[in-house]
């Protein structure tokens, strides 16, 4: 079956995942993309899903809430989950990957479907028909000035940052040591900068007094606490970032044999484990301060640096009073996607996409849409964001503090009570997507 063209603005990760379902249905896709001709203050490159902060989508595990949507996303098809699992590095417990094999592979799949036009050009009207708005927190100020008057609503803004990404080979590995926390020493998927107490009052001193690129002393609504720059948070108390970033509990420095008093960590960029980014390390400060700072570290003395990190202004709508439930703005032919909605961090904007995919198809065939069960790691995500009566929006992540709490009363450990909230989860996902093969089954050609 054949459809009208859909527009796609924005070819991150939302746009692409939902550019490829929509292409997989039976749709004419137009993907917008404003790189190579416009950049953005975050990103790099002009391809495809590339990532701008980060290259970890988070655990991996059954029991956290991150693992959950993943496993909700494999039985709901993403094309862009099984990309980021072809293109992973060794993280522990998390899924990270290649941040260019990643965009490589997004690409392909994008490249096979020859139902997706790919268009580079900054979209400054929202154009007419079927539009899917994702492009992300960093849409240029043309389109998000249009969105506004689209959706009548005031837009909302935070501060998001990135961590700075090293050399390896610059890197001092007689000082660091490789062990990921509570492992045998000399294995593990991170390498560790062990600090004595001296090193660190040092290194917090330098890092909290050193010149910042964005003048101004943040409030907490300013900033969004996944990712706070580690200035910001070394400035709420001397030891407070050595119980976040920089906690040393599951290490051992093999120089002395014992638990350093801070590390820093860093994980592998790339399987070829050329390139580290600095974990929890998002900042704000200039270039040549991160110079000086960071090379106080002990084994990071003589590191060159392939990005520094970055900080920039996401600006987001007020999703719960001025979308739908399915993201669409009520009365237009527009749905919205990703992290302009709100809905932050990586995985959560693939399934935005596959959603905003999946109802645009639910609309052309006169189907329902979407209502994944609230009990899910995505049905509570976006239950919370398109509820009216959610006041104070701010950019959310998937939780278990958005699920409903179990019925059967048992008391029960922290662990035993996520993963009771992952079975339930996901039995009650099978149990809705065996009622919908008209979205999720069958010949959809």
């Amino acid at each position: 079956m054949q459809f009208d063209q859909v527009t796609v603005i924005g070819g991150g990760l939302a746009g692409s995942e939902c550019a490829i379902q929509l292409a997989d249905r039976g749709f004419a896709v137009k993907l917008c993309e404003m790189r190579p001709q416009v950049s953005s203050p975050a990103h790099h490159t002009d391809h495809l899903a590339e990532l701008v902060c980060s290259n970890s989508f988070k655990s991996t595990r059954p029991d956290s809430a991150a693992g959950l949507l993943k496993a909700e996303l494999e039985r709901m098809g993403s094309v862009l989950l099984d990309c980021a699992h072809r293109a992973a590095v060794p993280a522990g417990g998390a899924l990270a990957v290649d941040r260019v094999k990643f965009s490589e592979l997004v690409e392909a799949e994008v490249a096979a479907r020859p139902n997706i036009e790919v268009v580079h050009g900054e979209v400054t009207q929202i154009p007419e028909g079927h539009v899917v708005i994702a492009a992300g927190p960093l849409c240029s100020p043309a389109l998000s000035e249009e969105v506004m008057k689209l959706v009548g609503g005031d837009a909302l803004a935070f501060f998001d940052a990135a961590a700075p990404i090293v050399d390896a080979s610059t890197l001092d590995m007689d000082v660091l040591f490789s062990q990921s926390r509570y492992e045998e020493q000399g294995s593990g998927d991170y390498l560790n900068a062990p600090l004595n107490k001296e090193e660190y009052e040092a290194f917090i001193e330098a890092l909290t007094t050193a010149d910042r690129v964005v003048l101004k002393d943040f409030e907490g609504g300013d900033l969004f606490q996944a990712c706070q720059p580690a200035e910001e948070v070394a400035r709420t108390g001397k030891d407070a970032i050595r119980f976040g970033a920089m906690k040393p509990v599951g290490l051992t420095d093999p120089r002395t044999g014992r638990r350093p008093w801070a590390a820093i960590q860093l994980r592998a960029e790339n399987k070829e484990k050329t390139a580290y980014n600095l974990v929890g390390f998002q900042t704000n400060l200039t270039f040549g301060e991160q110079k000086r700072v960071f090379h106080m570290v002990p084994g990071l003395e003589n590191a060159e640096f392939f990005r520094y990190g970055v900080m920039h202004r996401n600006t987001f709508v007020d999703a719960p009073h001025v979308l739908d439930s399915t993201f669409a703005v009520p009365g237009t032919g527009v749905r919205l996607a990703g992290q302009i909605t709100g809905t932050e961090g990586y995985m959560e904007a693939v399934a935005t996409g596959l959603l905003a995919a999946l109802n645009t198809y639910a609309e052309a065939i006169g189907a329902a849409g979407v209502e994944l069960p609230r009990v899910g790691a995505l049905g509570a995500l976006v239950g919370y964001a398109t509820d009216p009566a959610t006041v104070g929006y701010q950019p959310m992540h998937v939780n278990f503090g958005l699920v409903p709490p179990l019925e059967d009363g048992k008391r029960r450990s922290k662990r035993d009570r996520y993963q009771a909230y992952a079975d339930r989860a996901l039995e009650a996902l099978d149990a809705y997507l065996a009622t919908r093969s008209d979205l999720f089954g069958g010949d959809r050609s």
